[in-house]
């Protein structure tokens, strides 16, 4: 069996990825894809390692993935709750994280609703010269990576499920709709989708998408061949979409009134089967969740498996946060 060496110790951004990881990040969950579609679900790859699903923040899909993907590996798994923990008797993060470490941590998979916790608890385990691999499971409004990783897996393995990779979203149209100002999921999918050669068309109403947006990422972007759209209209970015992926509106996150009424949202920039007319004629539609129905998509819509492929990506999940465990626990990917 063929392998290919993977020299990256953490996850926790894709700004840096390159095609090769990419590629071995989706050959590797096409892998443990069909491991899941086995009756025996389980592969002992990580037997003998912990994995510590650190979640400062509340999660259902992340967290529940990341500790079946752990379990499907052969894992041990440690679950952390902050409101049950010693932070709520002013512990601090890193003393919570080197408490683990002494426990025997390999993984630790971070959430925190502030962007460079992941980072810097990374940094620490460096100084501390340990062997401790970060995966960043969403920090604030910074990055999720496996989210937009799994995003690509699920859009890629429609296209060919035989053989995932990246250069197979060369030239299509992807639409992002809804709060991209606070998503974090949509600062790593720009990423991911640009990296591909996909034309990505960002579309919000201008107080979620500000003009600063373009240009943070075109900063920080090397590569000619990334293109980003921006759009305070949907008609545009909808026209002729291959993907549309529609976002939640992160009302927790809004410390002003950024929006008249959820219904005006819906009205101007929800997803609808009437709006998708504008997209080619097998659009298909994606969104990570939690969904609020009938205000980023209609509810019919959404369970519309001729359209949606929201189920998919929860399934795709599992798959892709196998491949990354893998990846920095074992440091060779299978093909």
């Amino acid at each position: 069996m063929p392998t290919t060496t993977w020299n990256r110790h953490h996850i926790l951004s894709l700004n840096d990825f390159t095609t090769v990881e990419y590629d071995a990040v989706l050959q590797t969950a096409a892998s443990f894809q069909e491991v899941l579609s086995r009756r025996t679900k389980k592969v002992p790859t990580l037997q003998g390692q912990v994995v510590a699903n650190l979640f400062f923040e509340p999660s259902t899909r992340t967290r529940s993935s990341f500790e079946i993907a752990a379990k499907r590996l052969s894992a041990d798994t440690l679950n952390f709750a902050a409101a049950t923990s010693s932070m709520t008797k002013g512990e601090t993060i890193l003393d919570t994280a080197k408490t683990y470490l002494a426990m025997g941590t390999d993984i630790m998979v971070i959430r925190h609703r502030e962007a460079g916790v992941p980072n810097a608890i990374a940094q620490e385990m460096d100084r501390l010269g340990v062997k401790v691999s970060v995966l960043n499971a969403g920090d604030g409004q910074h990055e999720h990576p496996s989210q937009a990783l799994l995003d690509l897996f699920t859009i890629c393995t429609l296209i060919d499920p035989a053989n995932p990779r990246i250069e197979l979203l060369k030239g299509k149209k992807i639409a992002i709709v809804g709060d991209i100002l606070h998503s974090r999921v949509a600062r790593s999918n720009i990423w991911s989708l640009t990296a591909s050669g996909a034309e990505v068309h960002l579309a919000a109403p201008p107080t979620l998408l500000p003009k600063i947006f373009a240009e943070y990422f075109s900063e920080e972007t090397t590569s000619p061949q990334r293109q980003l759209f921006l759009h305070w209209e949907l008609e545009p970015a909808l026209r002729d979409a291959d993907f549309v992926m529609t976002l939640r509106l992160q009302k927790e996150r809004m410390t002003a009134h950024l929006l008249p009424s959820l219904r005006e949202y819906h009205q101007l920039f929800g997803i609808t089967r009437d709006k998708l007319q504008l997209c080619q004629p097998n659009v298909k539609v994606l969104h990570p969740g939690p969904v609020n129905r009938g205000v980023e998509i209609s509810s019919d819509l959404m369970d519309d498996p001729e359209f949606s492929l929201i189920q998919a990506q929860v399934t795709s999940g599992v798959a892709v946060r196998m491949a990354l465990l893998y990846l920095i626990g074992s440091g060779k990917v299978s093909a």
